[in-house]
């Protein structure tokens, strides 16, 4: 004949071989894990009644959680410390500069392109040292010691694209 009885999780009426009873199964509406009830036990799974308390403080919580996705997704990016000077308000040393250059083209080799990026936009405005200091790297018979594990190849071509970005 068959077992018939209604889902704990959505309410669907289910029926199942009399063979299935006594096991766990799974809803075929919302497939959640479920018990189906012996055939001989008599036992009547029953819908709970609805709870409106708790309908009404999901439905609360869902739309504050919408809120809070939203607020966060208008969100500016904060900047991390304090904001470094540009310009001829802040000079970086030559050593400063060269380390910031190496870091930048290491982040490249690393596919780290927003923190190359940023890297990039710091060095910017020393643009012609800049320069000068990647013809050295590039042109140097040993590359420095950071950067000797970068294949050659990608080194050249990070080192071009920096060149041409500050040229």
């Amino acid at each position: 004949m068959g077992i018939v009885f209604h889902c704990e999780h959505c309410g669907k009426e289910i029926r199942a071989a009399d063979s299935a009873g006594g096991k766990w199964g799974k809803c075929p509406a919302c497939h959640n894990r479920l018990y189906v009830p012996s055939q001989d036990s008599g036992e009547e799974l029953k819908l709970a009644p609805l709870d409106t308390d708790f309908l009404e403080k999901e439905r609360q919580l869902m739309a504050e959680t919408y809120k809070l996705t939203q607020d966060i997704l208008q969100e500016k990016e904060i900047p991390e410390g304090p904001p470094r000077p540009v310009g001829a308000a802040y000079e970086m040393s030559e050593k400063e500069l060269k380390e910031n250059v190496i870091l930048y083209l290491r982040q490249m080799a690393s596919s780290e392109l927003d923190e190359a990026e940023r890297t990039a936009a710091l060095i910017a405005p020393f643009a012609a040292r800049v320069v000068r200091i990647v013809d050295q790297i590039g042109l140097s018979e040993m590359p420095e010691p950071e950067l000797a594990d970068i294949p050659p190849q990608m080194l050249s071509g990070s080192i071009r694209a920096l060149r041409e970005r500050m040229s």
